[in-house]
Order: structure tokens, then C-alpha cells, then sequence
């Protein structure tokens, strides 16, 4: 708090934590006039063993304080999709949690929703892929903004997915900064180059940042359009009609026709209960199934069989029907 007092007098943004939601928002806003805050929709409770929360239970809470944040007109983001890229979900159900993430934010009444957009999740995705995925994402958010809701793009490089060389992780840096300039984002998270070694030193923010905003810099003097390649818009189509099957499946989980399935905490732990929602490293997890398989696939993160073979949305899911 005294630091950010100094130079520049930067904006603070932090988490919500992982209980006690609404006084520790309140503390947030009363001590350092925080900028936007971090919220989940599925995590930082039991699944992950990050709070004293079940699944069903913290999406409630989670809800309840983005309600709180839209309240006061304080900017929320849904740090949402790169928990299950990380856990190396299929890149339809990184798409599909951006959506149902996007979707929450709104009907709790946040005015002003950060869609965090974090690259290389899971590390072995190409650029191409990658980027795909990102404009899936936007494509499906995208038709939420309205005058009450507006939407701001951050993006980031994946946590997983540094190098220990130093030399190699100042330039994975550098390419994943220019690479995300595609998006157009109105917020670039800074994911500092030691994140494989060690946590971040002053001098290496500082060393970061120069090498962010070099890239920034020449990708905004005139980059050439790569979301125009022909190969990354036939994935985009691809990916949005596959999430589209698999929020269909979410919605068909609703007990009551007149039920929200999309914001119902039931229903959205049902989701993840069911294996609609799942990611491999879920196994052994008593919310969810953990019985995916994904597989990179060209550069992209697909659903498969056991043989390997890539699996549709339509016949994953209708494998689930077969399973206790």
C-alpha cells in the first residue's frame, strides 16, 4: 500500500480471496481504493484445495460479491478460463467457461467486465491455435455487451508456460506479448519472464515491462492482421459451433424451464459434476470426473478417445450418458 503511494501512484487490483467474500471487498475499497478486482466462478474453493468452500457453495458466493463490486461501480474480472487451460482442458471448454464467466458478471450487475484472455494455456498450443481460441472466446462474449456492460480485453502469457532459460523466457515473453496485440487488448497482464525460477524482483518487473512495451510498441506501428489467416478463422468457426453444443448441454441440466442454467449454482456444479465441464487434471477429484482426455492436436487442444482419436462435442458428450 506505501509503495503504490509513490512514482507513478499505480492503480491496485487484487483477488477476492477465498472466503469472507464481501468483508474483505469492503476492506479492498476502503484501504486501497482498489481499481477492479479478480473473481472466479468455479474456483479457489475445495476442488482445488484453495478455500474452505464446496463448488456448489463458492459460485454462490462468487456471484454474490460480483453483485457487490457492480454495486459499486468498481470493474470486475472473471479470472476464470485458464484454471481449467491449465488443467489442460479441450480449448472448447476454455470457450465455454469465458462465456459462462462473461454471462455471470453481467447478471450480477457488473457494469464493466475485464475478460481476461490468458495465452498458452495448456504451453503446447501454437500461436495459430491459440489465437483461434482467443477470438472463439470474444466471438461468444461479445453479444453480452450492451450499454449496462461493457467489455474490456486483457491478456496475458501463460503461467505454465515459461522456460527456465532466461535468455528463452525473455523472448517467449516478447513473441507472446506481440502475438496477443492481435486482440486489440485494452489491458496487457504483464507475466514476468522468472516465472519458471523464482518469483518476480523489482528489477525484474522493471525488466519485463521494457520488453512488454517494446513489443507493444511494434506491433502497434503496424502489425500485420493475423486473425485475417484462413487456417486460424476456420478453427474460430469450429470452436464457437462446438461450444455452442456443449452450453446447449449445460442448459438442458436445468431442473425448472424458467431456471437460469447459466447462473443457477446447481445446475453449474451439475456441469462439472456430470463431466459436461472437465479437464484431465481433475482426476481423482470428488466435484468433478477427471475423465477427459485431450491431446494436442496441430497445435490445437482437442477432446479424444483412447486410441487418440479426436473426439466431436456431440460424441463426448453423448459417451457421458453411458457413464455412472
Amino acid at each position: 500500500m506505501r509503495r503504490s503511494r509513490t512514482g507513478n501512484f499505480p492503480l491496485l487490483r487484487t483477488y477476492s480471496g477465498t472466503d469472507d467474500f464481501i468483508q474483505l471487498a469492503e476492506m479492498y475499497k476502503e484501504t486501497i481504493n482498489i481499481a477492479w478486482c479478480a473473481i472466479p466462478l468455479f474456483w479457489f474453493n475445495q476442488m482445488d484445495g484453495r478455500g474452505p468452500w464446496d463448488l456448489q457453495g463458492s459460485i454462490r458466493e462468487h456471484q454474490k460479491v460480483m453483485g457487490w463490486y457492480g454495486q459499486n461501480n468498481i470493474p470486475v474480472e472473471l479470472n476464470e478460463p485458464h484454471h481449467w487451460g491449465m488443467r489442460d482442458s479441450s480449448d472448447v471448454t476454455f470457450i465455454v467457461s469465458a462465456f459462462l464467466a462473461a454471462y455471470n458478471a453481467r447478471a450480477f450487475g457488473v457494469r464493466d467486465y475485464i475478460a481476461q484472455l490468458m495465452f498458452n494455456s495448456p504451453p503446447g498450443l501454437s500461436d495459430a491455435m491459440d489465437l483461434a481460441k482467443m477470438l472463439a472466446a470474444l466471438e461468444l462474449i461479445q453479444p453480452l455487451a450492451n450499454e449496462n456492460f461493457h467489455i474490456y480485453r486483457q491478456t496475458r502469457t501463460g503461467l505454465l508456460s515459461y522456460p527456465l532459460s532466461d535468455p528463452a523466457a525473455r523472448s517467449h515473453l516478447s513473441t507472446s506479448i506481440y502475438l496477443q496485440m492481435a486482440l486489440k487488448p485494452d489491458i496487457i497482464h504483464i507475466v514476468g519472464h522468472t516465472e519458471a525460477h523464482h518469483a518476480a524482483t523489482g528489477t525484474d518487473i522493471i525488466n519485463a515491462s521494457g520488453m512488454a512495451q517494446r513489443a507493444i510498441e511494434s506491433a502497434m506501428k503496424g502489425a500485420p492482421d493475423m486473425t485475417a489467416d484462413p487456417k486460424i478463422q476456420t478453427r474460430t468457426h469450429h470452436l464457437v459451433a462446438e461450444a455452442k453444443i456443449t452450453l446447449a448441454a449445460i442448459q438442458s441440466l436445468a431442473k425448472e424451464p424458467d431456471l437460469d442454467a447459466f447462473t443457477d449454482p446447481a445446475t453449474l456444479s451439475l456441469a462439472v459434476s456430470s463431466g459436461i465441464l472437465d479437464a484431465p487434471q481433475l482426476r481423482n477429484n470428488r466435484f468433478a470426473r477427471g475423465k477427459v482426455r485431450t491431446q494436442i492436436i496441430n497445435g490445437a487442444c482437442d477432446t479424444v478417445d483412447e486410441k487418440g482419436k479426436p473426439l466431436s462435442e456431440s460424441q463426448r458428450l453423448s459417451q457421458l450418458d453411458k457413464k455412472e
